[in-house]
Order: structure tokens, then C-alpha cells, then sequence
């Protein structure tokens, strides 16, 4: 794969731990609540769990990714990004926060077309 690409694609993952941290460690603090726009503390604390496996989900992707870029298999690579997109596409319209599209699935989209143009 092109550097450019390479560093996309890296980026899509560091994103997808980050997601992971935010949402198995830090769901219940201040600032993933008000990051997330979660009603109150009290849902949060309600919620943890599922936000847990959710955020267990964006680790399996971002390792996905980084296993892909490890062992150069770009047919995986083009998979996960296309599940990424697929999940930010769904998590914005089923939230109504497009900004969700805009943090998850544009970088996805850059790296895909990065890697469909670029190899």
C-alpha cells in the first residue's frame, strides 16, 4: 500500500482504540457524557455495559485494521473500512448526530479511496 494510505488506514484504527477507551473505561466521566451527549450521569452508569461492548466491537476493528496493514492484505483492509463506513453511516442516522458520519466514516471513506486509487 502507498504511504498515504498506510497513514489513513492507521489513522481509521488509532480512532477505533480511541472509541474502545472512550467507551469500555471512560463512558461514566464528564467529558465522554458531554462528548457524547448522554442525557445524565445516571444513564451512563445504566448504559456502561452496552457502551462496553460497543466499544469492545470498535477494538476488534481497529485490530482488524492493524492486522491487515501488518500482513499487507488489503482485501481485508477494504472489508473493515467498508464496515467502518457502514457503522458511522448507521450510528448517524440512528442517532440524528451527522457529526458522528463525520469523525467515523469520512476517514474510512479517504482511506478506502486512497487504497482503490493510489494501488
Amino acid at each position: 500500500m502507498e504511504i498515504l494510505a498506510t497513514v489513513l488506514v492507521a489513522f481509521v484504527a488509532f480512532e477505533h482504540f480511541y472509541f474502545l477507551v472512550l467507551e469500555m473505561f471512560l463512558w461514566t466521566t464528564p467529558k465522554v457524557i458531554k462528548t457524547f451527549g448522554i442525557e445524565s450521569v445516571a444513564f451512563a452508569e445504566k448504559t456502561k455495559v452496552l457502551a462496553a461492548n460497543q466499544g469492545l466491537y470498535n477494538g476488534f476493528l481497529a485490530a482488524g485494521l492493524v492486522f491487515s496493514l501488518l500482513f499487507q492484505n488489503v482485501s481485508m483492509t477494504k472489508f473493515l473500512l467498508c464496515c467502518v463506513i457502514i457503522a458511522g453511516i448507521y450510528g448517524a442516522y440512528s442517532t440524528k448526530k451527522i457529526r458522528l458520519f463525520y469523525f467515523q466514516s469520512v476517514p474510512a471513506i479517504l482511506a478506502i479511496i486512497s487504497i482503490l486509487f493510489l494501488n
